[in-house]
């Protein structure tokens, strides 16, 4: 089809024949009507003359026609490159360059006004930056942009130009009510139409705009969603009239920009509601537990402290490093939602402060063992009294008895406590006193709830039955269910051991625990929390800029050496954020005041146990000189630890 409209004879060529056809007729007529030609060959010389003059005329007059033609095609390229301004001798041609050029200045214009409205993600800057745009091309000396608040009644200003280009934010413009603004607006707001007008002096008070525009011709324009209703209001302030051929073009504008604002808006919107969603969960977990409240506020702000130190160095190891906005949002995800996985983990778990504790703690049962068997002392006492014995002998004996019942139950509580390690006499003592038998003559299987009866396989003895002082019963064992697998097909390598049962809650198993309070199976759940948080990341819908947010978040466990969970990933594959929230992890948990297990250690105490793990490899030495040397340690102690934590710390000491 372009083709066809390409053929035909060149415009200059037709010229040039009826220039010489002009000068044939001429030419004829004379020949005709006298020897005003000489003869035939002056003639043809005569024609050849007027030829070749009238060529070089219609190529003179046609060449700008011609590259009029070769810039149309550029643009239908969409290349839209700056060109010199035609020039012709012929008035018409003159104004077709001229027209065709401001044609093309608009259009790269509003394709790259409609590109920044599409690519740009900061909408503060975007918003000064358009009505700039939009004053340049109308050619005004000045507007203002409104944007509708939540409600759709109040426009707040958004953007100021009262110099002609040098639009800027306006925060302190007053917000306009409807019943307030100026009637050429409230007419654009009620009709949804473009208004020009004049604004009066006071009108242009309300607006909080110089008087000096009263002269200029104002054009309202209303910016719509893709509902129809109102997003916004643009006023551009134009000396002399507005055209409508103008105010058109600029309406259209108007619309692509409304549309952009909206996208951009709704995209603010969106992003406002997953950083409370956020929020939200890092909350939930901490209030789960009093003890370990806070914890999922401070670990990220820590991590970004120690991001913005590294990103500050010009020298040394993190002279290059350093995060864009993108990177900066995926660092802000991973922090907040790095323990999203504790959601799932029991809160006596996560609380556990001493070893029979599962929803109370359990030492308040074997206190009541206890009581029976003294109790118990004091009934063998009175019987054998009764029978005859010898009163002394058996005073003597009960109060020994029962001496030693008080300090076995101190011992027993105080190995329930877990602050010492148990040696092996200490365990076998432990062994020997849960060999004291006690009579239980009511039924342990009534009042039970359907999971609790499940875990009895044995038939019941007939009562009454000796029961040991402390018993680890095959009740006590909770099979692990399958859910509670690991799962084998998962493309993050997952390396843990995962134990046997779910929960071993023998009493005396846990009574046993070497250091600390926690069974294997219980410290497997609390650590299983990073392969939680790791695929409850993974399975959310995440941009390309944010893929880095599961790896950062389950990777503040791991250790340089390999050694750690729950990947087992070396130095090589650790990215820079996830040593940062190791870092910061650590340093939270070992100087927290609010655990239930231990009290928060000094400075000097936390900055002597990091550089021990820095020293056996697992923490990024690195990182901790920068956390030492930029001050982040000291700025974060002053904010969270105790006066009594504050110790002087040399920080040439630990590295």
């Amino acid at each position: 089809m372009m083709d066809a409209k390409r053929g035909g004879a060149p415009l200059y060529l037709h010229i040039t024949l009826l220039a010489v056809g002009l000068v044939a007729a001429t030419g004829s007529v004379m020949l005709w009507f006298g020897d005003l030609v000489p003869g035939i060959w002056e003639f043809v010389v005569l024609l050849t003359v007027a030829a070749l003059v009238a060529l070089l005329m219609a190529r003179r007059i046609t060449a700008p026609l011609t590259r009029l033609a070769r810039e149309a095609e550029a643009v239908r390229r969409f290349d839209f490159t700056d060109h010199p301004l035609i020039h012709s001798a012929v008035r018409e041609i003159g104004e077709l360059a001229y027209g065709f050029d401001l044609m093309r200045d608009a259009m790269r214009r509003f394709l790259r006004i409609n590109r920044r409205l599409a690519i740009e993600t900061d909408f503060d800057a975007l918003r000064p930056w358009l009505l700039d745009k939009l004053v340049d091309i109308a050619g005004a000396c000045g507007g203002l942009l409104y944007l509708a608040d939540a409600s759709g009644e109040e426009l707040r200003a958004a953007a100021l130009d009262v110099e002609g280009g040098k639009a800027k934010p306006a925060p302190d413009l007053p917000p306009l009510d409807p019943k307030a603004m100026p009637e050429a607006m409230a007419r654009a707001r009620a009709y949804l139409q473009r208004v020009s007008s004049h604004l009066s002096t006071q009108e242009l008070a309300t607006l909080g705009v110089d008087s000096r525009f009263s002269n200029a011709t104002a054009l309202v324009v209303p910016l719509l969603d893709r509902r129809e209703s109102l997003l916004g209001m643009l006023v551009l302030f134009k000396d002399g009239e507005v055209d409508a051929t103008s105010a058109s073009f600029i309406e259209a504008l108007a619309a692509s920009a409304a549309t952009a604002l909206e996208t951009q808006e709704l995209l603010r919107a969106q992003k406002a509601m997953v950083d409370a969603t956020i929020r939200m969960v890092a909350d939930a977990i901490d209030a789960k537990s009093p003890y370990t409240g806070g914890h999922c506020t401070r670990v990220p702000e820590l991590t970004f402290m120690l991001a913005r130190a590294a990103c500050d160095k010009t020298d040394g190891p993190f002279a290059n490093y350093t995060l864009d906005e993108e990177q900066w949002e995926a660092l802000y995800i991973a922090g907040w939602l790095h323990d999203c996985g504790k959601v799932t983990t029991p809160e006596y778990v996560v609380d556990k402060a001493t070893k029979l504790e599962t929803v109370n703690n359990r030492i308040h049962e074997i206190r009541t063992r206890f009581e029976v068997l003294k109790r118990d002392a004091q009934i063998d006492y009175w019987r054998e009294l009764a029978q005859g014995g010898d009163e002394a002998a058996l005073r003597l004996q009960r109060d020994a008895r029962l001496q030693a019942l008080d300090q076995d139950f101190a011992f027993v509580a105080d190995c329930n406590v877990g602050s010492e390690f148990m040696s092996d006499q200490k365990m076998e003592r432990l062994r020997e006193i849960a060999k004291y038998a006690w009579l239980r003559t009511l039924d342990d299987r009534v009042g039970l709830s359907r999971d609790e009866l499940s875990r009895y396989t044995e038939p019941p003895l007939p009562l009454p039955v000796q029961e040991f002082l402390l018993a680890d019963k095959p009740e006590h064992r909770i099979a692990r269910p399958v859910s509670e697998q690991m799962p084998e097909s998962s493309r993050w390598g997952f390396a843990m051991s995962v134990p046997e049962l779910l929960y071993n809650h023998g009493e005396l198993h846990n009574l046993s625990i070497r250091r600390g309070t926690l069974t294997e199976e219980e410290r497997y759940k609390i650590n299983q929390h990073i392969v939680l948080t790791i695929t409850m990341l993974d399975a959310l819908p995440l941009p390309r800029h944010l893929r880095a947010v599961p790896e950062i978040a389950g990777g503040h466990h791991e250790k340089l050496d390999g050694t750690g969970y729950p990947r087992r990933l070396n130095a090589g594959q650790l990215c820079p954020e996830a040593r940062m929230m190791a870092i910061a992890d650590i340093f939270e948990a070992l100087t927290a005041a609010d655990r239930p297990y231990k009290s928060g250690k000094t400075l000097p105490e936390a900055l002597s146990i990091m550089a021990k793990m820095c020293r056996e490899q697992h923490l990024d030495p690195d990182l901790f000189a920068l956390f030492l040397r930029s001050g982040v340690y000291r700025e974060y102690a002053e904010k969270y630890l105790s006066a009594e934590q504050l110790a002087v710390v040399r920080i040439e000491e630990y590295l």
